[in-house]
Order: C-alpha cells, then sequence, then structure tokens
C-alpha cells in the first residue's frame, strides 16, 4: 500500500526534476516512475536559515514569471517551501497548455495552500482531463481546510481513474477529521470503496481512512464501520487489504471486537 501518512510531505526538488524528465510528452510514458510518489518523500522543509531561504524564494519568485525552463526550477522551490507570495504566480499556471507545468503547480498550490487558489484547483479537478494532474489535485485538495472539497473528493473516488480514488480516500480521511459534519457522507463512501473498489491500494486507503476516522464517529456508524473492516479482514482477496483493515480494527478501543478478533483467531480463521 501507499502510505498515506506522508500526504502532507513536502516535495523533493532534485527527485522531482527527474521525474519531471521522466514525463515529457504529455505525460504518456507508463513505465515512468509516478512523480508523486517521489514528491512526498519528506515531510519537513529543508534545514535553511532564513537568509538563504529568502534568497531562494525571491529568486524563485522571478523565476515563475520567466520561459517554461524557469518556471519548472522555481516549482520546485515551492513544492519545498511555503511562501504566500508565490500564489498569485502560481495560479496563471494551472491553466498551461504544458500538463508538466499544471501538474508541478498544483502540487506547489498544496504546498501553500491559500484559499484564493481553492476555486481554480476545484474547476482544473472538473475539466483536466490528464491523470497526472489530477491525481496531483486529489493530494493538493487534501491540504485546503474547506469543506467544499469533500464533495469534489467524493466525486473522484466514484468514479475517476483509480490512481485519483486512491488520493482521494486519503484527503477525504483528513477532510473528514476537520468537518464533522460530513463524516457520515465520507465514511459511507469510504465503506463502498472498501467493499467494491477494483483496486487494492484504493481498497487498502479506505481501510485506513477509515481506521482513522473511527475515534471519531458515534456509535451507530462506528459499528457500520467495525463490520465494513471486518468483512475486508475476512473477504478481501488481497493480502494487503486484509492486512489495512485488520491494524484498523485493532486500533478501535472495543473490548467486543477485540474479544471478536481473538476468537477467529482461536478459531483458525486469521493467523
Amino acid at each position: 500500500m501507499l502510505d498515506p501518512s506522508i500526504a502532507g510531505a513536502a516535495p523533493h526538488a532534485e527527485d522531482l526534476l527527474i521525474e519531471l524528465a521522466l514525463l515529457e510528452g504529455e505525460l504518456q510514458a507508463e513505465a515512468a516512475r509516478d512523480p508523486l510518489d517521489v514528491l512526498l518523500e519528506t515531510a519537513e522543509e529543508p534545514p535553511e536559515s532564513a537568509e538563504l531561504r529568502e534568497e531562494l524564494c525571491r529568486g524563485a519568485l522571478l523565476q515563475l514569471q520567466g520561459d517554461h525552463d524557469q518556471q519548472l526550477q522555481a516549482l520546485k522551490v515551492f513544492c519545498e517551501h511555503r511562501d504566500p507570495r508565490a500564489v498569485p504566480l502560481l495560479l496563471p499556471l494551472l491553466r498551461s497548455s504544458c500538463p508538466i507545468l499544471r501538474m508541478s503547480a498544483v502540487y506547489a498550490l498544496g504546498r501553500n495552500p491559500e484559499p484564493q487558489a481553492l476555486p481554480e484547483l476545484q474547476r482544473l479537478f472538473q475539466e483536466d482531463s490528464n491523470g497526472f494532474v489530477r491525481k496531483a489535485l486529489a493530494w493538493s485538495l487534501g491540504n485546503y481546510d474547506d469543506v467544499s472539497v469533500l464533495p469534489t473528493l467524493v466525486r473522484a473516488l466514484e468514479t475517476d481513474i483509480a490512481a485519483v480514488r486512491l488520493w482521494a480516500a486519503s484527503s477525504l480521511a483528513d477532510g473528514a477529521l476537520a468537518h464533522g459534519e460530513q463524516r457520515p457522507l465520507v465514511v459511507r463512501q469510504l465503506l463502498l470503496s472498501l467493499a467494491i473498489d477494483g483496486e487494492a491500494a484504493v481498497r487498502s486507503n479506505s481501510a485506513w481512512g477509515l481506521g482513522r476516522l473511527h475515534p471519531q464517529l458515534e456509535p451507530p456508524l462506528a459499528g457500520e464501520v467495525e463490520q465494513g473492516l471486518l468483512q475486508a479482514l475476512l473477504h478481501d482477496p488481497d493480502p494487503g487489504v486484509r492486512e489495512d483493515a485488520r491494524n484498523a480494527l485493532e486500533s478501535v478501543a472495543d473490548p467486543v471486537m477485540v474479544e471478536r478478533l481473538r476468537t477467529l483467531v482461536e478459531e483458525g480463521l486469521l493467523p
């Protein structure tokens, strides 16, 4: 499973350069490693002095107004550093004809979440046909503390390609933790994806998200989550999904569920 616990991590500049080269030709090279898997490898900004950081960001702000190559260099900086001055210069890149620029700008706006960027990101999610861009959007929207992103992510989890669904599941869990009134909607969509999604990685991330949300749920809904996870543990054909469902269940502080798992082990139904 792709570990969604790093969903807020900062991109790594050198790795981004490598991945952008791999994505040339309208991001059609299927053998290329997915850039989001590389961009999310470090959770903290690089340990630089305030003076060095300011110099780096100031130069990148100028590069964002330059040519294509300069913009790519600047985007690597703002995938690692937060600087609200970059946001007005990043927004026009969302309308670029180059999918590499659009994708990189989305990552940078996920690293630099500002309310003014949200309408453009949501528009792009509805209109962009490029899967790499939409996957970046599914990750980035998870960094925006705005309830309006949740219906967008629910639709993505219902209908989009597997790579987008995977990160939509992770971002939905993040959003539902912040917006309690939306938890029933999110939980039931995650339960549905856990039960029927054709991709094991999406089911795994759904189980992971349900495990995170369970402590915040009222008893009726919490019981639905426990039953959904138990069904996945007993019947999912993928061992990784079964493991993630079991981990989620074992984190539930419910003595009845703990005893039920113990009984399944004693009966030989679980290892």
